[in-house]
């Protein structure tokens, strides 16, 4: 795919994966050993973000958010899911508590904070679109935060104009709901000046994360050459690899970074680096 992009500086670039804690990354990723409490540690030396899926299910304890912080280098960055009591219980009703303490809670990372998504439920349609709205007055101004919707009726020029309003990103994924002849036109019209994207793969029937086990290089192939477009109209980047993309995402997110003509850290030496925090 041959792309012309604008004639203006790049933003930056973080890729990582959707989650760190998979003891079937020990081998493979991992250095043999390497025990549960190093994951993260471990895991910061090949990357500079993750997606946190913890804290979608629940807001964690503040000794936990600062654990985190303490076990990653000063420039890494932790984009966390918004609670599903938000998005998928409360469904943006009378959440405004709930979403105040969460953010507390998001806080305790720091400058490490990265954005927030919000991730909507297969359910929810533009039925609940005052909902929604509603909802977007309150995030506060000073946190980013990145919307995903699983309908296709919610990808156009309507939504767009709202999520602008809000400096909310519309994240772009390899779901269906976002088809690939859109993906160009969505990336010239950001509406944030920074952009989210998730590889989530179509088989979650996928339980074995310690290789690859299907070929993604027709679709890792189209996203390097969509990813430099992108860089042109936004600030910076965050990329995140679910394990279900192909079976182990840190070799997925390498891959790409390959493609991108990126430097990337070969597993084979991620055991013999030295920590410097």
């Amino acid at each position: 795919m041959q792309i012309d992009t604008p004639a203006h500086s790049r933003g930056q670039l973080r890729l990582g994966a959707q989650g760190w804690n998979y003891a079937a990354w020990v081998g493979p990723f991992y250095p043999h050993g390497t025990r549960a409490p190093d994951y993260l540690r471990t895991y910061a030396r090949a990357f500079d973000t993750v997606e946190v899926d913890s804290t979608f299910y629940a807001i964690p304890p503040a000794s936990t958010v600062r654990g985190w912080a303490s076990r990653t280098p000063a420039s890494f960055k932790f984009s966390l899911k918004m609670p599903q009591e938000i998005t998928h219980e409360r469904r943006f009703v009378d959440a405004v508590d709930l979403l105040s303490a969460f953010i507390d809670r998001a806080r305790e990372l720091g400058e490490k904070l990265g954005p927030i998504l919000i991730q909507c439920g297969p359910d929810f349609s533009l039925l609940e679109r005052s909902a929604l709205e509603a909802f977007l007055t309150e995030l506060p101004r000073d946190v980013r935060f990145a919307i995903e919707f699983r309908q296709r009726a919610w990808i156009g020029q309507e939504t767009l104009t709202l999520l602008r309003e809000h400096g909310v990103a519309l994240a772009l994924s390899d779901g269906r709901w976002i088809p690939r002849a859109w993906l160009l036109k969505l990336c010239e019209q950001p509406t944030a000046d920074f952009a989210y994207l998730r590889w989530m793969g179509p088989d979650r029937q996928i339980t074995d994360y310690s290789h690859l086990q299907i070929d993604r290089s027709a679709e890792l192939d189209a996203w390097a050459a969509i990813i430099p477009l992108l860089q042109t109209y936004v600030r910076e980047i965050y990329g995140y690899v679910n394990n279900h993309f192909a079976g182990r995402s840190p070799e997925s997110v390498r891959m790409l970074q390959h493609r991108l003509g990126l430097s990337s850290v070969n597993p084979r030496t991620i055991g013999e680096q030295v920590t410097l925090f």
